[in-house]
């Protein structure tokens, strides 16, 4: 299996799994939390054929390795430039959904678009998802000190509890999503290392507001409205004034796990933005 390595912990390595398949542009996918590269299976195969297709583990989920730090986005984003460096992509479509949103906007504001020709936010976590004074737009910091709390006391409990909010099952389940695909994201989610699930939750509150400024490339974002996670008013809907050209399309009513629930939504919007 393909590894990079990023660092070192102890006698042991830190070990980034990627797959990387097909020819073409490349098309570099980053999963959200608390699951891996597997979670894209309905956004990649449209892709497949025409595209070179590499998909990434971060450190702490799926098969990469899972050391006892480095849950941050600078981290995050450093083991992503390994990457991006050692396959040396160039050219590439970046796209990210949740958490791996933020590598994006990380990398591009503090590594630039050299290697970089547009990049596709799915249910983004920037700029700024803290409430703060100079970001009255954010949510209150006592939720996320809820969710650690959470994970301290029952984990699994907290991997339902998040996939129930992440697909809005209320509204999706028997339609959109079944059992077996909501049983199939938390069977990944309960194998993350439980230091990165408690861990990630204070990523989440990164600044990216200087990282957003900073985008020189095409970027598209695409958001349900009725995202439970990342909440649209705090994050998509902020984002077109930051970004010179951004494009965002609002699917109405979704959640937050589009590239399962709205998959041809997502990949029509992708297809159209890529041809552009």
């Amino acid at each position: 299996m393909p590894y990079v390595t990023v660092g070192q912990e102890n006698t042991e390595p830190i070990q980034i799994y990627y797959e990387d398949h097909g020819q073409g542009t490349p098309v570099v996918l980053i999963h959200g939390y608390p699951l891996s590269g597997q979670s894209w299976e309905k956004i990649a195969r449209p892709l497949r054929g025409s595209h070179r297709l590499i998909t990434m583990d971060r450190r702490g989920f799926g098969k990469s390795s899972q050391p006892g730090g480095g849950y941050d986005y600078d981290t995050f984003t450093a083991d992503f430039n390994i990457l991006m460096e050692t396959l040396d992509l160039k050219d590439a479509v970046l796209v990210g959904h949740s958490m791996g949103t933020g590598e994006i906007t990380r990398y591009l504001g503090r590594y630039g678009s050299a290697r970089v020709s547009a990049g596709v936010l799915l249910s983004p976590l920037a700029p700024f998802l803290l409430k703060t004074d100079d970001n009255p737009e954010g949510v209150d910091r006592s939720l996320f000190e809820g969710i650690k709390d959470t994970v301290v006391k029952d984990r699994p409990l907290w991997i339902k509890q998040f996939f129930d909010l992440f697909f809005n099952v209320k509204d999706t389940m028997g339609n959109r999503l079944s059992q077996e695909a909501w049983n199939a994201h938390w069977n990944v989610g309960i194998t993350a290392s439980p230091i990165a699930t408690y861990d990630c939750v204070d990523s989440w509150l990164s600044d990216f507001r200087d990282d957003v400024g900073r985008i020189d490339v095409p970027m598209l974002v695409v958001q349900g409205t009725a995202d439970n996670i990342l909440p649209f008013e705090s994050t998509g809907k902020r984002l077109p004034p930051l970004v010179k050209g951004l494009k965002l399309v609002a699917l109405e009513n979704a959640p937050h796990g589009i590239p399962w629930t709205h998959a041809d939504e997502c990949n029509a919007a992708i297809k159209e933005f890529m041809a552009g």
